[in-house]
């Protein structure tokens, strides 16, 4: 008999994100993001940026227009090969390297600007993560970050989500936790990090809330395979109404479309230590 491959946690989280078309979730929703946090942190010519978490290079991208050198790094090859394209379609030149956030395969201090939007905080230990982020900065260098908040609507969503997932592994925290300053601040104590916060919004937009989730269950990893695990257990038409029904609790349209500002954190680091 042949040897049984075990799938880890690693694999399931790699897994996750290759599910669905995370591209047209970033570019219908949050593209303008990595634009916002490459201008936020001074990124110009001749920069050594590193982008972790890039997904499909939504802040490697800007960078490199802006004149950086860049490395965009993901865990998930399927997304590398759609930024690859992005890249090529923007004419820029952008490195993209597979890798794991917390263990980044780059020496101490390589870095002028270390970026991530969205992505690092859904990297499970958030402080080897942090600590990793600080590692590859070089002392006076910039960390530039944007997550999601718990009490935003991305955060209320994963809060829905959790009753009916398993557990996450041992030594995982939840995503939206990076989106609280003092878990921030907790998270870079003792690497010589200065922190600065802000808080801002980006509006989802969709035809109705119902349009919306159904359009996140096809498109969004976490949301595609909590439907695969769900549907057939008959659970996931309980979770669908629970989500439409948050949706509906946050729209600010009134005419039965949907419009939600969704709220973000954004973190401004300096290593000067």
């Amino acid at each position: 008999m042949g040897a049984t491959t075990q799938v880890t946690p690693k694999d399931r989280h790699r897994a996750t994100w290759a599910a669905g078309d995370y591209a047209a979730v970033a570019e219908r929703l949050v593209l303008d993001l990595g634009r916002r946090i490459v201008a936020r942190v001074g990124v110009g010519p001749e920069s050594q940026v590193l982008d972790v978490a890039t997904g499909t290079g939504n802040a490697a991208i800007p960078a490199a227009a802006a004149g950086a050198r860049v490395i965009g790094l993901d865990l998930v090859p399927e997304l590398l090969a759609v930024a690859a394209r992005r890249a090529e379609d923007a004419g820029v030149d952008v490195e993209w390297v597979q890798g794991d956030a917390e263990d980044l395969p780059f020496e101490d201090g390589r870095f002028d600007v270390v970026l991530s939007t969205l992505g690092v905080q859904f990297a499970p230990d958030h402080r080897r993560s942090a600590r990793e982020l600080a590692r590859v900065s070089r002392v006076g260098g910039r960390i530039g970050l944007c997550n999601w908040t718990p009490e935003g609507y991305i955060g209320r969503l994963f809060a829905t989500l959790a009753p009916y997932l398993p557990p996450p592994p041992a030594g995982a925290s939840p995503p939206p936790l990076w989106g609280s300053e003092r878990h921030v601040e907790e998270l870079f104590a003792g690497t010589g990090v200065r922190l600065e916060f802000a808080r801002a919004t980006v509006d989802f937009a969709h035809d109705s809330p119902a349009a919306f989730i159904d359009f996140m269950a096809a498109e969004y990893g976490p949301l595609v395979k909590a439907r695969e695990a769900l549907a057939p257990q008959g659970r996931w038409d309980d979770l669908r109404a629970d989500l439409v029904a948050l949706g509906e609790s946050m729209n600010a349209a009134d005419d039965g479309r949907f419009l939600v500002p969704s709220e973000y954190l954004v973190v401004v680091g300096e290593r000067v230590g």
